[in-house]
């Protein structure tokens, strides 16, 4: 393999999950807009959901099956629980309903450019509640980002704060935030099974808040078509999300994700034939500098690793570099429990399990 060609792949092992993600959940916002003619918020939220559960649920058992399975995976443990409660909550309850019920007060293109506030919290939150460490440049950027979604939710026919569909957007990027940080806590862990809990979770409990409130379900076609959009648009993109908070962390993760909205933008054009406004080009055009800013440059600086003993999925790169006893596969990539011994140097890195430390 060249020089390019290993540089190229290894662009792509970082990012190419994340753009993945993006790409599967911003479909979701024109597609969405289309089911809600024919469901409330709530029960719609409830099949997208249960859709992501159900259908990971039988990709794992016919992976079983076919004996296609990729190495063991670590299941969650202990306070893994909790910190999976929070998530689902936050993200697999919360969210969507606000989503949803912000959406269906809007244009799916502006709903999905106003999605670019989940950048914002998530980052926001990484860095003030979750000590991942702050870069100026990536600030920067995030304030450009912001601006762009203020430029979008101002109304072109009045002097309001927001369009009405905008409060609700914009909360449910915070919950999103919210369980984005949360789950990158559980980014070693194996992403299906975090994937499919969240699934199943956040599907029963949105279910059965709808029919505790006597709302009712939509039919048979659209029913399937929300569980379809639900299992591709939030179920098979957390597991790729899930997979790139692994490798990149929460802020560079979220960053690439942010592509998810204009994908929706783009769609929603195309899929629903509403009418281009002046300020959508303009919000995108100051969303993509923003994004450019933040994204931008590497970080490097001298740190140090302490001993430490834990166990996840890795490749025998700088940091694993131990031997295995005979009970355990030499395979990559593989997990186990190993000792990490002192280690100080300087490299390109982002904050993943191995780089969470303190500037």
């Amino acid at each position: 393999m060249t020089e390019v060609q290993e540089a190229a792949r290894h662009r792509f092992s970082t990012v190419g999950p994340a753009l993945l993600a993006a790409a599967l959940f911003g479909a979701t916002a024109p597609l969405c807009k289309l089911l809600l003619g024919d469901a409330a918020p709530l029960p719609l939220a409830a099949l997208l959901y249960l859709g992501s559960g159900v259908g990971l649920v039988a990709w794992m058992v016919l992976r079983r099956v076919l004996g296609a399975g990729g190495g063991r995976a670590l299941g969650l443990r202990g306070a893994d629980w909790f910190t999976l409660g929070g998530a689902v909550a936050a993200g697999g309850v919360l969210a969507p309903i606000l989503f949803l019920v912000g959406l269906s007060a809007s244009q799916a293109s502006t709903a999905s450019l106003l999605l670019n506030l989940e950048l914002v919290f998530t980052t926001l939150l990484a860095w003030t509640l979750f000590r991942e460490g702050f870069e100026a440049r990536v600030a920067l950027g995030l304030a450009v980002v912001l601006v762009g979604c203020m430029v979008l939710a101002w109304p072109e026919s009045g002097f309001q704060v927001w369009g009405a569909g905008a409060l609700p957007i914009a909360g449910a990027c915070l919950c999103w935030g919210l369980d984005n940080n949360l789950t990158q806590r559980l980014a070693a862990k194996d992403p299906v099974q975090i994937a499919t809990i969240k699934g199943l979770a956040g599907g029963t409990v949105s279910a059965a808040l709808a029919f505790g409130l006597g709302q009712a379900f939509p039919p048979a076609a659209p029913l399937l078509a929300a569980l379809c959009v639900g299992f591709c648009g939030y179920g098979l993109s957390l597991v790729l999300f899930v997979v790139s908070l692994r490798r990149i962390g929460t802020t560079r993760t979220i960053g690439v994700f942010a592509a998810a909205p204009f994908v929706g933008s783009c769609l929603s054009l195309l899929i629903l034939g509403e009418a281009p406004r002046l300020s959508l080009f303009l919000a995108a055009a100051v969303l993509l500098v923003g994004l450019i800013v933040a994204l931008g440059g590497h970080h490097v600086h001298v740190h140090t690793h302490a001993a430490e003993v834990h166990a996840h999925r890795h490749d025998h790169d700088e940091h694993h570099k131990h031997g295995h006893d005979r009970s355990e596969t030499g395979d990559e990539p593989h997990d186990h429990a190993h000792r990490h011994e002192p280690l100080e140097h300087a490299h390109p890195h982002y904050p993943d399990p191995h780089h969470r430390h303190r500037h």
